[in-house]
């Protein structure tokens, strides 16, 4: 069965990484390769003297192959089933699946489930499945067909939305939509309250489920507060934010999508409340009109920067949004914010907060440190898999 996959050399020396369990090949390491291999196809990698050692997913670009196992076993049936089993055990195990009291998790966290290019976010009994590699592209029926086995009455509907995370020019001519059963009823429960997700039209697979455990953690803050979310997509903090029993909530997107979106989401959980109020605006702008009106502030951008060609832009950019916070909030105020900029690290992230605390002249103490939760697992083989960062930051 193995044979039957064209094989990758690596030069002399470069499968190092790979002995270390790293699940990416650079196209850099490779010596020469079997002709004909397709993008997206099964490959065999050896090293320069032949000896297997890994078996993955081909792609053009820098990352050349994406490693399914360092086991020289078949990519089939059984090796999906196997590896969605392992994953829905972790969500079991540590709570958050097979939950009444929350319905929305993370399932296939990609190189942090041992299966790069992947990504499966679950709202009630529908799964919405996303490829950010050619491979599992051209894989998604069989993984469609393993997650509906594995997952039995958990999951009854599979969408697939990858129209915006695999390259463009693969030529793949994606859609999205489901690959299994259909459901329009996209209202999920997280830790008790409502949300309306948006698979088809809204950014990530809808939802931004890895900030569950830091909006839970802002809700205990809440109590008497008046709170600004800013870049409030979904409303998901407003939400927890209203429930910790806040003052009033004031939420701010440049998109009137979002705020749309945010509004249901308030409604839904406490209708006629007239303590929240959202406002299409720009994030600067806004601030500069709104001096010392808040004292519980969340500033959680979209990534500033996706590669590392834009990583000085984007730490500039992190610093002067936050001088902008610190400016505004009120002495005593707490401020939540955050990168999910992967190719920005823990210490560039604080260094750029640092930077703004002291010049907008702020007295400022760290009460957490925050990251993604546990359903978007690090494989500690691949420390890059670390994208989210935060920090909650009392401000005097």
């Amino acid at each position: 069965m193995m044979k039957m996959y064209k094989k990758i050399y690596l030069k002399r020396g470069k499968e190092e990484s790979l002995k270390r369990f790293h699940p990416w090949v650079f196209s850099g390491a490779i010596h020469h390769a079997d002709d004909g291999i397709q993008e997206g196809e099964i490959v065999r990698v050896l090293t320069n003297e032949g000896e297997f050692i890994a078996v993955g997913h081909y792609q053009v670009g820098s990352i050349a192959v994406r490693v399914l196992s360092f086991h020289d076993v078949a990519i089939d049936e059984s090796f999906w089933e196997s590896r969605l089993t392992a994953a829905f055990d972790v969500r079991k195990a540590i709570g958050v699946a097979q939950n009444p009291n929350n319905n929305t998790y993370r399932l296939v966290h990609g190189e942090g489930d041992n299966l790069p290019g992947l990504i499966i976010d679950c709202y009630g009994q529908t799964a919405v499945m996303q490829a950010h590699s050619v491979g599992m592209h051209v894989c998604r029926e069989a993984v469609c067909k393993a997650l509906v086995k594995v997952m039995g009455d958990n999951i009854l509907h599979v969408f697939y939305k990858s129209e915006t995370t695999l390259p463009f020019k693969a030529g793949l001519g994606q859609e999205n939509d489901f690959l299994y059963g259909g459901s329009d009823d996209n209202i999920a429960i997280e830790n008790g309250l409502k949300f309306r997700v948006d698979w088809l039209r809204g950014q990530k697979t809808g939802f931004f489920v890895d900030q569950r455990d830091n909006r839970a953690l802002l809700e205990s803050y809440s109590k008497g507060r008046s709170v600004l979310n800013m870049f409030c997509y979904t409303g998901g903090f407003s939400v927890y934010a209203m429930r910790g029993g806040a003052k009033l909530v004031h939420s701010v997107d440049s998109s009137a999508k979002a705020i749309d979106l945010t509004n249901a989401n308030v409604d839904m959980n406490f209708p006629g409340d007239e303590r929240h109020h959202a406002f299409c605006d720009d994030a600067f702008k806004y601030l500069d009109a709104n001096d010392d009106k808040y004292d519980l502030m969340i500033l959680d951008p979209p990534a500033f920067a996706k590669h590392r060609a834009a990583l000085h832009n984007a730490l500039k950019g992190y610093t002067r949004l936050n001088v902008k916070g610190f400016e505004r909030i009120k002495n005593g105020g707490i401020l939540f914010t955050f990168s999910c900029s992967q190719v920005v690290t823990k210490e560039q992230f604080r260094n750029a907060v640092f930077t703004a605390a002291a010049q907008a002249g702020r007295k400022v103490r760290i009460l957490h440190q925050l990251h993604q939760p546990a359903d978007h697992p690090i494989n500690i083989y691949h420390p890059e898999g670390e994208y989210l960062k935060g920090l909650v930051l009392y401000v005097e």
